[in-house]
């Protein structure tokens, strides 16, 4: 696998990409080429797809995730990307999908993460989550970013509807029955409820207390995981048990929708992103798979960008791109 990394200044048509070297390693040429061809491509493209993490890859990781604010200069380039009115941009990400827009600072009206808590997300408190009563919530005001939350089970449109994927009764049950488990107690880790299932987090944690907590929540989950409809998710220092599909699934829904022609790339940087690496590299050369994190990993991503520089860079240059090639002043 090709892995990139780039610092991105070009300016202009043609300007492209134009500096390809670190301080400790040089990028392949093969790679720098499949850039600029992307990019080539997408100058001519009716309808990008432009597919993004939050944590980890808008944001750098928080322990209070309401705290995750994006990189600097990293939401004004999505605001001149979402005011061109060309791509199609969409958030897939492991929180609830009403988290995004206000801490994103895209498509909210006026509300800043700080007023952020479970009410105001239009989702259950914990514990009385229902995946079987419904797959369609009441509009969430005062939205325009499409946003697949809870890894993709959760689907907010840009109109504000919402549809979360249902779960079998018996599988919601024996999640009912693991909640109330954890909050009696919570392994030594933090516990978090989503609506399709549980999570366990260690991050924070010293490394002894960490392999501790991730020896006995695997103990618990693990033997759950082989029930009908519940699947395993594990991520940087934690896991998941849940329902519902996961990124690659909520990739190829959306690659479903937008033909076969257009280019699309996805952003990312966790474990539970190389599902949806692996979805975007099936459709060919118009799909680019991209890892964004500050320290190289084993991925199926072909390209490495390190934040918050060369993130920046890349979405400058889809901003250039989306003006034919010609580089504009905010």
């Amino acid at each position: 696998m090709e892995i990139a990394g780039s610092v991105m200044t070009g300016r202009g048509s043609g300007a492209g990409i134009v500096n390809w070297r670190r301080k400790r390693d040089t990028v392949t040429p093969k790679a720098a080429e499949r850039l600029d061809e992307f990019f080539t491509r997408l100058e001519g493209a009716a309808r990008p797809l432009l597919l993004l993490d939050y944590d980890g890859t808008l944001a750098p990781f928080r322990i209070d995730r309401f705290k995750a604010r994006p990189w600097a200069g990293v939401r004004e380039q999505l605001e001149r990307i979402q005011r061109q009115g060309r791509t199609r941009m969409a958030v897939i990400t492991g929180r609830p999908a009403a988290e995004i827009a206000p801490m994103l600072g895209l498509g909210s009206s006026g509300l800043d993460s700080s007023d952020l808590d479970s009410s105001d997300l239009g989702l259950s408190s914990p514990g009385s989550s229902d995946l079987g009563s419904s797959s369609q919530d009441q509009p969430i005001p005062g939205h325009s970013l499409e946003v697949w939350g809870l890894h993709g089970a959760e689907r907010l449109y840009a109109n504000g509807r919402r549809e979360l994927e249902q779960a079998p009764a018996a599988t919601q049950a024996k999640l009912d029955e693991l909640r109330e488990h954890l909050r009696r107690d919570s392994l030594g880790g933090l516990f978090e409820d989503k609506a399709n299932g549980v999570v366990m987090h260690w991050r924070g944690a010293s490394p002894r207390k960490a392999k501790l907590i991730e020896q006995r929540t695997r103990a618990l989950f693990e033997p759950l995981a082989r029930m009908e409809g519940l699947a395993l998710l594990e991520f940087e220092a934690g896991l998941e048990l849940r329902v519902g599909r996961n990124k690659g699934g909520a990739v190829e829904a959306i690659l479903g929708e937008s033909g076969d022609r257009e280019p699309v790339a996805y952003l990312g940087d966790d474990f539970t992103d190389e599902a949806a690496f692996r979805a975007v590299q099936r459709v060919g050369r118009r799909g680019l798979s991209v890892l964004v994190r500050r320290e190289w990993r084993e991925t199926a991503a072909e390209i490495w960008l390190r934040p918050p520089g060369e993130l920046r860079g890349f979405l400058e240059r889809w901003v250039e791109a989306g003006n034919g090639g010609q580089f504009l002043h905010a």
